[in-house]
């Protein structure tokens, strides 16, 4: 069985920064990172290929956030800059279908 390892989570101030980890049991090819706000569905938030450090993001955080690994670590990573209130939500990466327990990301003044 497959375990994923998150941290990172926190408040933050709009504007503020944030980086998300991930670290898997076992190797793996692709990495995604979902939220889900309080009252709505999951939602697809950023992927990484981890041979080749292809990336896709939702539009709505496409310039702030950046999805990256360092396969040494066998770690992934969101990096998410200039929060706003509506990235508040639980944070959890995925890999074959396998969940992590979800950090919490609340962007608040």
């Amino acid at each position: 069985q497959v375990q994923l390892v998150e941290s990172g989570g926190g408040l933050v101030q709009p504007g503020g920064s944030l980086k998300l980890s991930c670290a898997p049991s076992v190797r793996t090819f692709t990495m995604n990172w979902y939220r889900q706000a309080p009252g709505k569905e999951r939602e697809f938030v950023a992927l990484i290929r981890l041979s080749t450090g292809y990336t896709t993001y939702t539009d709505s955080v496409k310039g702030r956030f950046t999805i990256s690994r360092d396969n040494a670590k066998n770690t992934v990573y969101l990096q998410m800059n200039s929060l706003k209130p509506e990235d508040t939500a639980i944070y959890y990466c995925d890999t074959k279908g396998y969940w992590g327990q979800g950090t919490q990301v609340t962007v608040s003044s």
